[in-house]
């Protein structure tokens, strides 16, 4: 950008903005550059807004039409896929200062919320009036809504569930040109007029920047118990995983963690999980009966071929195996400087071929890859681990990755099941959705913004 339009874009911006709102200073605007995903392209931000109201979003988004300058927003930058990744010249649009819960409403079961809520500080402000708001992403200790909302993130909880999609209601949405737009409802049901809500979940703020959402809340369940099943193999875990889900059981959790997984999570939070075990399947109950559903669980395990079933004695001790569960991303990548993060989701009947296959293109490519699956929907994570300074591995990473890809997508599954497609997975994402689907979604981005400025080089 040069140094005319920095100084329209600063003078614009401060007319609206308070000064302690707007950041320059390029030490501090890089900062602001990536997401957490490893081989993303990103570009260096002109600047970096943090709004606090709906007004000053508004007035960020005509200063950028006016101007012709791109915006990205951002929320945590805990995503996996690049994007949130600033391009050149951008005004990086930080909604983390919007973090306020407006209302929760235990007889409509509903939270309004700003964009930049912490999802777990949202979690337990719901559970102190006994309401639940399941969705809970690995991540959600530092992820905000809005960024799960643009995500369209998933969690552990999803076989029961579902992911975000399902708890947005309706949506307060910040339009290219700087109106507001206002989707959706706040009762228990509604079908007038398309489904602009849903169209919004999930667009990685393609379509607009979300400032405020309308979400579904539950009862609080009971807590849950849990069990740790030991398998021979991955397939036999996969077996047991189906042999749940044919019995019309209702598992609040049903994950999956291969040998590799379960080694990484002993060396980095020393955890004591089964080290000899080829596959741990971990399946939880929040219901009345849930050491009956558990029992239940544990024979199907044992027929499908576990060499022992354990069952948590209390709630701690089921909160013990979550914890290991969740600690599976970062043990991973403690094993090698860098990671490549799959997010393959598969017809469950597919899910042993799925993650055979992807043992099979590790060994085809001597790399290190771990498996975390949430196996009860199908979506697996394999984690590619290797040495960027390496190039040889780099390139072998790379090409293992897109492997995995092509194998979920010849399983009839999809190149993402909650972590988005950003920069990462454009390329596959036209394959996934053929010509008329890319036509059609390029549409839908052109009716939104025409200008092509909201988060630019993402998803197509």
């Amino acid at each position: 950008m040069d140094d005319d339009l920095f100084a329209r874009l600063r003078t614009s911006l401060l007319a609206g903005l308070p000064a302690e709102a707007l950041l320059t200073d390029p030490q501090v605007t890089t900062s602001y550059a990536t997401d957490m995903a490893s081989f993303c392209a990103a570009g260096t931000p002109a600047a970096v807004v943090l709004p606090r109201t709906v007004e000053q979003v508004q007035h960020v988004l005509r200063t950028a039409t006016a101007l012709r300058i791109p915006v990205v927003p951002q929320g945590a930058r805990t995503g996996l896929s690049g994007g949130a990744n600033a391009s050149d010249g951008c005004i990086v649009l930080s909604l983390v200062k919007m973090d306020r819960i407006l209302e929760i409403s235990a007889v409509d079961r509903i939270a309004v919320v700003e964009p930049g809520v912490v999802n777990a500080v949202l979690s337990r402000a719901v559970a102190e009036q006994g309401l639940y708001y399941p969705p809970d992403p690995s991540s959600w200790e530092q992820c905000t809504i809005g960024g799960n909302i643009g995500t369209a993130s998933g969690g552990l909880c999803c076989v029961k569930y579902g992911v975000t999609a399902e708890y947005v209601l309706g949506l307060d949405v910040v339009l290219a040109d700087g109106r507001l737009l206002r989707t959706g409802r706040r009762t228990a049901k509604g079908v007038a007029g398309y489904d602009l809500t849903r169209l919004f979940v999930g667009s990685e703020g393609s379509l607009g920047v979300v400032v405020q959402a309308v979400l579904a809340l539950r009862p609080a369940p009971p807590r849950q118990l849990a069990l740790a099943a030991e398998f021979p193999s991955v397939a036999a875990a996969c077996e047991a995983v189906c042999a749940v889900m044919e019995a019309g059981l209702t598992p609040s959790l049903l994950e999956l963690m291969d040998r590799t997984t379960v080694r990484a999570v002993n060396a980095l939070g020393r955890m004591g999980l089964p080290e000899a075990t080829e596959a741990l399947l971990l399946a939880a109950f929040d219901t009345p009966h849930a050491p009956e559903d558990l029992a239940a669980v544990g024979e199907l395990c044992t027929a499908a071929g576990a060499t022992a079933v354990v069952p948590a004695e209390d709630e701690a001790e089921s909160e013990l195996l979550l914890q290991a569960r969740r600690m599976s991303f970062p043990a991973l990548e403690a094993l090698r400087p860098a990671t490549m993060i799959d997010d393959v989701c598969v017809p469950r009947s597919r899910l042993g071929e799925m993650l055979d296959g992807t043992a099979a293109i590790a060994r085809a490519h001597d790399l290190l890859i771990g498996v975390c699956a949430h196996a009860g929907d199908g979506n697996t994570h394999p984690i590619v681990c290797f040495d960027p300074a390496d190039e040889d591995e780099t390139r072998r990473a790379q090409r293992s990755f897109g492997e995995i890809m092509a194998l979920g997508l010849s399983l009839g599954g999809t190149i993402t099941g909650e972590h988005g497609v950003g920069v990462l997975k454009k390329e596959w994402l036209a394959r996934e959705l053929g010509p008329v689907g890319l036509e059609m979604q390029r549409a839908v981005k052109q009716a939104f913004d025409p200008l092509g400025l909201l988060n630019p080089g993402k998803l197509f």
